[in-house]
């Protein structure tokens, strides 16, 4: 049985998706976890890497921020952080993780982002907080639930702030 989700709004437009991403950044910032990891789910072109950008511009980094589909990896430093942002979409096998040490991205210090969780779900599963985007009739949905203490804490604290 899957976890009910909890809404946290309509996103008419790309920039909507930004600022509830950046949102989310300051929220990081203020709780510090020291580590943390979270999962977008989304159909092709639903926002994912939208979402990611904001993420990466609400915490203060500047520059481009590219899609992994292709590198599968993607590192930003955020000042006593580091931000990885991952892309599963192009995964054969959950074990090719092990490749990118996906195990060490998970320590103190790093924050994870995987686009495509559903490409390795057990290990997706142990997400603090998961993220949902679909198409909606005016722009996207956006969905989340904490799935850890961590993770529901923050999703809490975003939700008031996007309220």
């Amino acid at each position: 049985m899957r976890e009910p989700e909890r809404v946290i709004g309509a996103l008419p437009d790309e920039a909507a998706t930004r600022r509830a991403a950046a949102d989310l950044a300051r929220v990081l910032q203020a709780r510090a976890p020291a580590a943390f990891f979270l999962t977008l789910e989304g159909e092709l072109g639903a926002g994912k890497t939208t979402f990611v950008r904001g993420l990466v511009e609400g915490l203060g980094i500047r520059g481009p921020v590219r899609s992994p589909t292709y590198t599968l990896l993607e590192t930003y430093e955020a000042g006593s952080h580091r931000l990885h942002h991952l892309d599963w979409y192009r995964l054969a096998d959950p074990a090719e993780l092990e490749a990118l040490a996906f195990r060490e991205l998970l320590g103190p210090g790093q924050w994870v982002v995987v686009e495509w969780p559903e490409r390795a779900p057990a290990i997706a599963a142990q997400a603090d907080l998961a993220i949902s985007l679909g198409y909606a009739p005016a722009g996207r949905a956006l969905a989340a639930v904490g799935r850890t203490p961590e993770g529901s804490k923050v999703a809490a604290d975003w939700m008031r702030k996007t309220a």
